[in-house]
């Protein structure tokens, strides 16, 4: 039988001390992550946290550098995860655009609250991706080669 991982995206996008996250409903109640989710069949991974950030939060978001790759496994749902996470700016809000199924609201919050509220994260990548980008981690986006 042959493994893959489920593959996803993530914005790690920072804005006057603060960072993006959003406040979604899942199966173990409300929870917070950044604007995440898979790539899609034929999509960069660029195109893909691009999309995502702006189908859950109503943000334009310019990905610039690589954040990380982080694998995870969740006991829960027993599923494993390669997140790609992003750093970048963001070029716009799309005010009243209707988010994605499930999510409830685009927040901003200090990292001393992402801490305060890790119970509430879907998953522990949440935090570790708000440190290693106060840690400076930052790798050049012309390391991911996309043949379309």
């Amino acid at each position: 039988m042959i493994w893959k991982p489920n593959v996803t995206v993530a914005a790690v996008i920072e804005r006057d001390g603060k960072f993006l996250l959003v406040e979604e409903e899942t199966s173990q109640g409300l929870r917070f992550n950044q604007p995440a989710g898979h790539l899609e069949a034929g999509e960069s991974l660029l195109a893909a946290v691009a999309r995502e950030t702006l189908e859950e939060s109503a943000y334009r978001f310019i990905p610039q550098h690589l954040l990380g790759i982080y694998r995870w496994h969740s006991a829960e749902s027993d599923t494993t995860y390669l997140r790609f996470a992003f750093t970048g700016t963001i070029a716009g809000h799309e005010a009243g655009r209707q988010l994605d199924k499930g999510i409830l609201q685009a927040v901003w919050l200090t990292a001393d609250e992402i801490r305060a509220t890790q119970a509430r994260h879907r998953s522990p990548l949440i935090l570790r991706c708000v440190e290693d980008y106060l840690a400076g981690k930052r790798y050049p986006l012309d390391i991911l080669v996309h043949y379309g």
